[in-house]
C-alpha cells in the first residue's frame, strides 16, 4: 500500500513539473487570413470543399476569413460559417455587416481553441459605402491567464482612403484600454504597407512581415493587402509567414504565419 502511494505521489509530482514547465514555454498558434469570395474561385465555380481544404493545409489554429455569406441565395443559400466550422471542425463566429439576397455577408473566426466572447462592431462608414465591421473576439489559449482578443476585419476597397484610415482609428479605440493583452489583427485591410491606413495602425501593431508578401491578384500577386498583425511586440516572436501557392480557389492568395506567444 505504501508502494503503491509513493508511485502515485511520483506521478503527480512529474506531471506538476511537466505543467509547470509548459506554462513556461512560448504558445505556437498558427494563423490564417483568407478572403474567400464567398466559395467562388477564378474558375467561377462555387466549391466551399475547395476553401476549406486550402485552409486545412496549414492545421490553423486561429482564422480570420472575408466576403462570407450566410443564407444568400447567390451561394445556394448556404450557411457558409456554419459550413466552414463543420468542414474543418473548428468553433466559429461571424460578424454581418450587410443584408445581401435573403441571408447577410461579412466576416468570420474560426479557432481551434473556445471562443469565450465575441462582438461584432460596425466601422465608420463614409459617402455611403458597403458597411464595413470587425469581429472582436476573445479567445481562451493555453499559457494565457487572459483569453487573447483576435480582431478579423475586411476595410473599404475604394481609391481614396478616408474610411480605411477612420476604421484604423475605430480599431485602436476599441482595445486602447488593453495596451497589455495579447492581441492579433488579420484581416484584408486593402491597402499597402507604406500607405497612411498601415502607417496608423504601426503606431500600435506589428506586422508579421517585413517585406511585402503580396496577395493579390491571385495569379500573379503584385501587391499585399491581406494581413496579420500583433501587438504587443514584446509577447510575440515570428517563427514563419508566408502566402499559400493555391491561386484558384479564391481571388485572393491566404497568408499563413506561425507565431510563439510568450507565457505572462
Amino acid at each position: 500500500m505504501l508502494k503503491t502511494r509513493l508511485i502515485l505521489i511520483a506521478v503527480c509530482a512529474a506531471l506538476w513539473v511537466t505543467t509547470v514547465a509548459r506554462a513556461d514555454e512560448p504558445l505556437r498558434l498558427r494563423l490564417l487570413s483568407y478572403n474567400i469570395h464567398h466559395g467562388e474561385g477564378i474558375d467561377g465555380k462555387l466549391d466551399l470543399e475547395r476553401i476549406a481544404q486550402v485552409i486545412l493545409s496549414v492545421k490553423p489554429d486561429l482564422v480570420a476569413l472575408q466576403e462570407v455569406d450566410q443564407n444568400a441565395s447567390r451561394s445556394r443559400s448556404v450557411d457558409q460559417p456554419a459550413e466552414l466550422a463543420r468542414l474543418t471542425k473548428m468553433n466559429v463566429v461571424f460578424g454581418a455587416n450587410i443584408p445581401l439576397q435573403g441571408g447577410h455577408y461579412g466576416n468570420a473566426v474560426l479557432s481551434r481553441y473556445p471562443i469565450v466572447r465575441h462582438q461584432n462592431h460596425r466601422l465608420p462608414n463614409i459617402d455611403d459605402g458597403e458597411q464595413r465591421g470587425v469581429i472582436e473576439a476573445e479567445i481562451q489559449v493555453p499559457s494565457s491567464a487572459k483569453p487573447i482578443v483576435m480582431l478579423a476585419t475586411h476595410f473599404d476597397h475604394r481609391r481614396e482612403d478616408q474610411e480605411r484610415f477612420a476604421s484604423a482609428q475605430a480599431i485602436e479605440q476599441l482595445i486602447s484600454d488593453r495596451a497589455d493583452q495579447p492581441a492579433l489583427l488579420l484581416g484584408d485591410l486593402n491597402d499597402v504597407a507604406g500607405s497612411r491606413t498601415l502607417t496608423r495602425l504601426a503606431a500600435r501593431w506589428t506586422s508579421v512581415n517585413d517585406q511585402p508578401l503580396p496577395t493579390i491578384p491571385v495569379a500573379r500577386p503584385a501587391r499585399q493587402i491581406d494581413f496579420i498583425l500583433y501587438r504587443p511586440e514584446n509577447r510575440w516572436r515570428v517563427v514563419e509567414t508566408r502566402v499559400l501557392e493555391e491561386a484558384v480557389a479564391s481571388d485572393h492568395r491566404a497568408i499563413f504565419s506561425l507565431v510563439e506567444l510568450s507565457p505572462n
